[in-house]
């Protein structure tokens, strides 16, 4: 899967969970300051996310991301083979 496909589905995940415009989603984006998630929603979000990958993504990997770009690298880089 290409970064602009995994891009597109973390941004349908963010629009629907945060309910937010799908057009205003960048990479830039923070996820906590940016969509206001507290820490339940980001923890829904990255289960979601492993759901949605079929990749498990640690307790801390998921701290250390908060930015749409860091998201969507992170998929690349676990991206089942």
């Amino acid at each position: 899967m290409t970064k602009e496909e995994i891009f597109d589905k973390i941004a349908d995940i963010i629009a629907d969970r945060f309910e937010v415009d799908k057009a205003t989603i960048t990479n830039e984006m923070n996820l906590q300051t940016d969509l206001d998630a507290d820490s339940i929603d980001f923890v829904e979000f990255v289960l979601e996310l492993e759901d949605t990958f079929g990749s498990e993504i640690s307790d801390e990997d998921a701290e250390k991301l908060s930015a749409v770009g860091e998201v969507v690298d992170y998929v690349a880089a676990h991206q089942a083979k």
